[in-house]
């Protein structure tokens, strides 16, 4: 690998690494073998264990040393959730470093010439990665459903609790029609009552003008047969 393109890439790709790689992590991760060529085989669970100070001689605190003075590049690194992994490269002397992170603090850092060795510790790393963020990335997904189901369970309880208003409003309202049908049932035969009442009382008094208006007819009749009488 040549040394200028590693110098092409520092830049941008070491200035975010070491933004995300704090200091912290020299107080949460353990020391790798200090052999260059040695890669640890410490199992993924190490991550659960009790932080512990890391040595000013060790490997970490070499690269960490190394990424403040800018001194590596940064090839490439995979994120899986919460984990990372690193390949840098320190050119003056063809050095490369492989780290394992988590939550931006280093975990694991091997360091090896062998570019070869390099590339097998760092799909080591990627898969270790893979498999600690499995439990993280359920969670994730996990939490993101409940939130979505209780979204949904509120969204049910506001549905439900207006139609069970419109429940109450509808019997109510049933309640009231049906008052007010009885009253207009009751004033309806009351009024037909006294409907019947006014028209016996109108056919009472036809019946009387009638009698009346045939009495003056007749006497009409005989006022004027006499009339006729007294002329001759």
């Amino acid at each position: 690998m040549k040394v200028n393109v590693c110098k092409a890439v520092r830049g941008l790709g070491l200035g975010m690494l070491i933004a995300g790689l704090s200091v912290n992590a020299l107080a949460q991760s353990s020391t790798a073998s200090p052999a260059p060529t040695t890669v640890s085989t410490t199992p993924a669970t190490v991550a659960a264990k009790p932080a512990v100070s890391a040595s000013a001689n060790s490997t970490i605190s070499e690269l960490q040393q190394l990424m403040q003075s800018q001194g590596v590049s940064e090839l490439r690194t995979t994120y899986n959730g919460n984990y990372g992994a690193s390949q840098l490269f320190k050119p003056d002397t063809r050095t490369y470093y492989v780290a394992l992170f988590q939550q931006k603090n280093f975990w694991r850092v091997v360091k090896t010439m062998s570019e070869t060795q390099a590339e097998q510790v760092y799909k080591s790393f990627v898969g270790q990665t893979e498999k600690l963020a499995e439990v993280d990335i359920r969670r994730i997904k996990l939490e993101a459903e409940k939130q979505y189901t209780e979204q949904l369970i509120a969204a049910q309880e506001t549905r439900l609790n207006a139609l069970q208003n419109d429940l109450v409003v509808q019997q109510q309202q049933e309640q009231n029609v049906s008052v007010q049908q009885d009253q207009a049932r009751q004033q309806a035969q009351l009024l037909s009552s006294k409907q019947q009442a006014a028209r016996s009382e109108l056919q009472g008094l036809q019946s009387r003008i009638r009698t009346l208006e045939a009495q003056q007819t007749v006497l009409d009749s005989g006022n004027f047969g006499s009339a006729k009488t007294s002329k001759k």
